[in-house]
């Protein structure tokens, strides 16, 4: 009997005690927790407190309704009431371990339900610009979100990764002018991009140009003048510079997507702005929310009225000198998500980085004028910085990329699943420090490693109890009736809860933190009861002498506990690996 069930047993008490003229909250408010000093029993429940006033009596006395109902119940050995209305329930030995035989049976389905089946779901991740390698807080996003889609999925929505490829505009043309003052070994501009990846970039295509035919270095050139102060802003708009760009933006284009690759991270969409602009998506966007009344004229330039919609100003769509401005392609993207031929989201959902929290409202009144839901058509998760930190201390490691650190310099350090974990670990809305020397450790200390330790462990009590030949086909769950044993049995049962609230609330840290939970309990179940035999286990055991051995073997379980044993630690290894997989982490079976 798991919490779901529990909740669902809990409701259906509540309507049998409480009249029918009181409206009752849905199934999933009826929560049941797993009390903090077993004393208290296995699950506890504050349903009595949450409906008394509507009922018109006293807590406690309908905490008392609810408790003598569910002593009626099969597989509920006592029912208390404590304080003001806490309904303390104590499950018998085997219907608590009935989820042993429900993971087993449903396998990598345990835990999975379609509570958003028939949902589209449009996740927008990384969209770092195709100017440089993935630094850092792109690598988060990449844990992040992939492992969010992973949950969503597991929770029966349908989801669309997608990657925002940013190559138009003013960032591609200082993309261009660096590589082209690389080219020529003329100092980076003042408005440029630095680190050795341009100079690598740049030989690649003049290497990519030669091979063509063509000698790019000797292409028009245009002096493209100076800043305010005087500073060189380098190439202008020239055939040179355009060849620079087309060549390199499609490599850089083809490293940001082998490094998603390598980090597990699978696309459905590389959307590329670019194609907002040559398809007239974004003169379709400006006409539409013209024809709502959204667009006006001012002082030469044309302006989305996003106050109408609850912003704190309007937004220039298009500037006085006649050029887009960047929101009109935000304008564009999102009735692109919305209504598409094939693929069109009832959610698209935007990871953006801390720098983008300003976005939030003009996002949100260009959601409210297409007529959509802010919040529920659009949502908008703001991630905020990693620090990778060494010896103490934050790194800049990156020979590529100058002073950051890169997708590609981390999984060199610490190796994709490290990566992905710690990354994903922490809630997208605080901070994270990377600490190279804890997660490089093969110790308890370090947190990926004491869950896939745990795997791993539970795979070698497998291979230990087929050697000793203990069966757990038939085994008897009752007899998992150990205060060890209890603790692992509610912990996987809280599994499908876990799912489910790191689906809705768009957190999928929470798997994380509920795998380590479960991996404690685990090893603390192992180091106090035995599945094997330890004499067939421990080779300094074989060797004790007959005394010693007798006294090892009196304090080995019998067969029919062994086996029950046998079939919970099979349970805690399906969990964690259905949960590893939602983090897209690998589960070792040795390590």
């Amino acid at each position: 009997m798991n919490p779901q069930e529990l909740s669902q047993l809990m409701y259906d008490t509540a309507k049998a005690v409480v009249s029918p003229e009181v409206e009752l909250p849905a199934v999933e408010k009826f929560a049941v927790m797993r009390p903090k000093d077993r004393a208290h029993g296995d699950w506890a429940s504050n349903a009595a407190m949450q409906l008394a006033k509507k009922a018109g009596m006293k807590p406690r006395d309908l905490a008392e309704q609810f408790a003598a109902k569910l002593r009626e119940v099969a597989g509920i050995k006592s029912v208390e009431v404590a304080g003001p209305g806490f309904i303390n329930i104590t499950l018998d030995s085997s219907a608590a371990a009935a989820v042993v035989d429900q993971v087993l049976e449903q396998g990598e389905a345990f835990g999975r339900n379609d509570h958003l089946g028939g949902k589209r779901l449009n996740l927008e991740f990384v969209s770092a610009n195709p100017t440089g390698p993935i630094h850092i807080g792109g690598t988060r996003w990449a844990a992040v979100g992939d492992s969010m889609a992973r949950v969503l999925e597991a929770n029966g929505a349908e989801v669309i990764r997608e990657y925002y490829f940013n190559d138009h505009g003013e960032q591609i043309n200082r993309f261009a002018k660096s590589l082209v003052a690389a080219a020529h070994g003329e100092p980076t501009t003042v408005d440029g991009y630095k680190g050795a990846y341009i100079d690598e970039i740049a030989r690649r295509v003049i290497a990519e140009a030669n091979a063509d035919g063509i000698d790019i270095l000797n292409l028009p050139r245009v002096d493209g003048g100076t800043d305010e102060n005087g500073e060189p802003l380098g190439e202008g708009d020239s055939e040179q510079r355009e060849e620079f760009r087309k060549r390199a933006v499609p490599m850089m284009f083809d490293e940001i997507q082998q490094s998603m690759k390598n980090f597990r991270v699978n696309f459905d969409v590389w959307f590329h702005e670019n194609s907002l602009y040559a398809d007239g998506e974004v003169d379709k966007a400006i006409a539409d929310l013209r024809a709502r009344g959204d667009i006006f004229e001012k002082d030469g330039a044309t302006w989305f009225a996003s106050t109408k919609h609850g912003d704190d100003k309007d937004r220039v769509i298009i500037k006085s000198d006649g050029n887009y401005a960047y929101f009109a392609a935000d304008v564009a993207y999102y009735r692109n998500k919305r209504h598409r031929e094939e693929g069109s989201a009832d959610v698209a959902i935007y990871m953006l980085g801390a720098d983008h929290h300003g976005y939030i409202g003009r996002m949100m009144a260009m959601c409210a004028a297409y007529g959509d839901e802010p919040g529920k058509n659009m949502q908008i998760l703001i991630g905020q910085l990693v620090n990778v930190m060494k010896d103490g201390k934050p790194v800049r490691m990156s020979k590529r990329a100058g002073n950051i650190v890169t997708i590609d310099d981390l999984v060199d350090a610490i190796g994709v699943d490290a990566s992905r974990y710690s990354l994903a670990r922490t809630d997208y809305n605080s901070p994270v420090d990377i600490d190279l020397d804890l997660l490089a450790k093969h110790s308890n200390d370090n947190p990926v490693y004491y869950v896939q330790y745990a795997h791993a462990r539970s795979c070698n009590v497998d291979r230990n109890a087929q050697e000793a030949g203990i069966n757990a086909a038939d085994a008897d769950l009752s007899l998992l009736d150990t205060e060890a044993d209890g603790e692992v049995i509610a912990a996987i049962a809280q599994w499908p809860g876990v799912v489910a609230e790191a689906g809705d609330k768009r957190a999928p840290h929470r798997i994380a933190h509920y795998l380590e939970d479960l991996a404690a309990a685990y090893h603390k179940w192992y180091n106090v009861e035995r599945v094997v035999p330890m004499e067939l286990t421990d080779p300094e055991a074989r060797q004790d002498d007959e005394a010693a051995k007798a006294a090892r073997i009196a304090k080995c379980p019998e067969p029919a506990r062994a086996a029950a044993r046998l079939k919970l630690n099979d349970a805690v290894k399906q969990v964690i690996e259905n949960g590893l997989s939602l983090l897209a982490v690998s589960a070792p079976d040795k390590m």
